[in-house]
């Protein structure tokens, strides 16, 4: 059976202790800080980050290098015989093109998975991929597995303020202002390779509703959930721990069939969007009797 290294980008945000007991590694995601570079759980810890963005710093957002992606496949491929590489959304970054343009010249011993994942369901997705390897499927055959998967998860994201959306370009500075004087909270969504508007709040507890609503929604008509045996399901926050212990409790009473478990926003979520967001994901489960 074939020995299957499992490896993805801090987008997945698995912590290193995290990682190390997995057994699979992380690529680190690069941020530019007011012109300076720093590396995701490396050189710039979570509250860092937080800080840096709060203090009204320049971030943005990087792919990793080629020389940094090769050299995580080369050292895996030390002891194992095949790579499962598994980065953020094609629709959400050039990552994984140049990641498919650089596997190309090792064989087909590097699967690159383009499953349209970020944040909490890509963790999802490594997690998927490491037990579909110790059901001992092949690199190829897992890249296609997940890849097949690849729309069945959603996020709704409920951001606390627009003003890094207006930062970033994403709205005009009028909409924006117009947003902030009537207290709106966008909600947005990410299913697919996309990054949406979905609605708007004018209070937390109707942009609470409105997520919860909206996944109610998607577990029942898109994933045939009833329960846990059907969906990986995630109550999720950007840095806002005392607001989240409430929120994830709702989240609970609003699921009572189902498992929710506790997860945070990857930092390059959170660089476009702010901190203080409230968000639900889920991604359906891969049945164990498929392969």
């Amino acid at each position: 059976m074939s020995k299957i290294a499992v490896i993805t980008d801090s987008n997945a945000h698995f912590l290193p202790q995290e990682a190390k007991e997995l057994g699979i590694s992380i690529v680190p995601m690069p941020f530019t800080i007011d012109n300076e570079t720093f590396y995701e759980n490396i050189t710039l810890t979570r509250d860092e980050f937080y800080q840096r963005m709060e203090s009204g710093a320049s971030i943005a957002t990087s792919q990793p290098s080629p020389s940094d992606v090769m050299s995580a496949w080369d050292k895996a491929l030390e002891t194992h015989d095949e790579v499962v590489y598994i980065p953020m959304s094609s629709g959400l970054s050039g990552s994984c093109q140049s990641a498919r343009m650089l596997a190309m010249e090792y064989d087909g011993k590097v699967e690159v998975v383009n499953n349209q994942r970020i944040s909490v369901t890509l963790k999802r997705s490594v997690l998927d991929a490491i037990e579909l390897a110790q059901r001992g499927m092949t690199a190829a055959q897992i890249r296609e597995e997940l890849e097949r998967v690849r729309y069945e998860s959603s996020i709704y994201i409920m951001l606390d303020t627009l003003h890094y959306l207006k930062k970033g370009g994403r709205i005009t500075p009028a909409a924006a202002a117009i947003g902030s004087l009537l207290r709106i909270k966008p909600v947005l969504q990410i299913k697919g390779e996309r990054l949406d508007a979905f609605s708007k709040a004018r209070t937390i507890s109707q942009g609470k509703n409105i997520m919860i609503n909206a996944m109610k929604h998607d577990i029942e008509t898109l994933y045939g959930g009833t329960d846990s045996e059907t969906v990986w399901l995630y109550a999720v926050h950007g840095n806002v721990p005392e607001q989240f212990a409430e929120y994830s409790q709702e989240v609970r009473a609003a699921f009572p069939n189902f498992r929710v478990m506790d997860d945070v926003l990857s930092l390059s979520v959170s660089c476009h969007i702010g901190p203080g967001a409230l968000a639900i994901a889920c991604s359906k489960k891969i049945p164990i009797d498929r392969n």
